[in-house]
């Protein structure tokens, strides 16, 4: 984030400077969303409302439409796209690529397939994306004979070559359906598509990997990925971490904590909450307190999942005030007001209040939801309005979308791309 507002302030500086600096659309769209993305959406609104008309293209157009579309901003996201037809900006992939993510990431995927329909009634070439976004609409809905039929109509496209994206994608599908060989062939696909310094589908291997209980290529990728790269992002040492905790590799996924503590200069509470979630879950709640200790002496903060962790841990081992503190800890740490409660965390909180008769820690709990918005009906939570799956050993611990989900950040690459022709 601070180097995001470093670039806008660059941007702002050469706003500032008319007679030195001319301003292009595709200036104008890297800014729009670099103002979304340390200001909101409202100020990035405001940005496209006060862009002279020369700078009102596709190009802005699009770069609003990506912020819609990250922000899950449904009804704002089609009234700016049906704009976008009206005014012709709407006639190459990219935009139809940004909406079929967002129908995607919110399961409505009927409108995939009326979008990929329109591409080709309008001779709108799919490119790599939109191919890879409809097999992913495709698996999402467990429709593999579909997601197979999409895969064919990618090959005989000569324009197009699958890439690893196309087989992770893939691989990730087959097994939500626990359809493991035919996921491993997709990962040796992925294996033979990866290329230069991509260290992203590595992860993905590592992860997906463990999913299919193959912990010998997940140790072959770890090591393969270490001689190529001199130094591993904490994603590296997450994605190998979360797949070992996943094959109940515990002393392995211990290993290799020690190994990032000792090579990286950035504390991660994602990394750390893998191995207190295992511990947890175990249900040894000791040893996963003495961890935190440990991690919060030597100066790691934890964040609002890590202090659900250890609540849980409180919760099973029935410890009311020691969970309700954690929960007021978890509060307190969330900073950007994004964490919610698991579900099954609060009834489990509730269940052991009311099992103990004591009214008052459960309504110090109830008021503190109410002050994120949760809604309070009768003394009791809505449970529709929480979070509901969070596995502390997934590649996908902090991500609330889950596997399924596509990732925009491709789409904005690609945005990146055309702002540049």
């Amino acid at each position: 984030m601070k180097a995001i507002g470093v670039m806008l302030q660059v941007y702002v500086w050469m706003n500032n400077k008319p007679e030195r600096f001319s301003v292009s659309s595709s200036d104008a769209a890297i800014q729009l969303d670099l103002i979304s993305k340390v200001h909101g959406v409202s100020s990035a609104e405001e940005y496209f409302l006060s862009l002279a008309d020369k700078l009102t293209d596709r190009r802005t157009y699009g770069a609003l439409l990506n912020v819609y579309v990250r922000y899950r901003m449904k009804e704002k996201a089609e009234a700016l796209f049906d704009k976008m037809r009206s005014k012709g900006y709407a006639v190459h992939s990219l935009p139809f690529n940004v909406m079929m993510t967002l129908y995607v990431n919110l399961k409505v995927y009927d409108k995939v397939d009326m979008l990929a329909s329109e591409m080709r009634e309008k001779n709108i070439r799919l490119d790599i994306y939109s191919y890879n976004i409809c097999l992913s609409s495709c698996g999402s809905r467990g429709s593999i004979e579909k997601m197979e039929e999409v895969f064919d109509q990618m090959v005989k496209d000569p324009k197009i070559f699958p890439n690893w994206t196309t087989f992770s994608t893939m691989a990730t599908m087959y097994i939500n359906m626990n359809m493991f060989e035919k996921a491993v062939g997709c990962l040796r696909k992925v294996e033979s598509r990866i290329k230069g310094r991509d260290r992203v589908p590595f992860h993905y291997l590592l992860s997906l990997y463990g999913s299919v209980g193959k912990k010998d290529d997940v140790y072959r990728v770890w090591s393969t990925y270490k001689s190529l790269f001199a130094t591993i992002p904490n994603l590296g040492y997450h994605a190998i971490i979360a797949s070992l905790v996943k094959l109940d590799d515990i002393e392995g996924a211990e290993k290799i904590y020690e190994e990032w503590l000792s090579t990286s200069s950035t504390y991660d509470p994602r990394i750390t909450n893998l191995l207190i979630g295992c511990y947890v879950k175990k249900g040894n709640t000791d040893k996963a307190l003495g961890f935190f200790r440990q991690i919060t002496e030597g100066g790691g903060i934890p964040n609002s999942k890590t202090w659900e962790i250890i609540c849980s841990g409180h919760i099973a081992d029935e410890r009311i005030s020691e969970a309700l503190s954690c929960f007021k800890e978890a509060f307190v740490a969330d900073v950007s007001n994004k964490w919610r409660p698991r579900a099954t965390n609060l009834s489990a909180f509730f269940k052991l209040c009311q099992d103990k008769d004591d009214t008052t820690s459960a309504e110090v709990l109830t008021g503190l939801c109410a002050l994120i918005g949760l809604s309070e009906s009768d003394g009791t939570i809505n449970n529709d309005e929480l979070s509901t799956e969070v596995d502390t050993a997934d590649i996908t611990d902090d991500n609330d979308d889950g596997e399924n989900a596509v990732d925009d950040a491709q789409m904005f690459n690609q945005l990146e791309s055309t702002l540049k022709d």
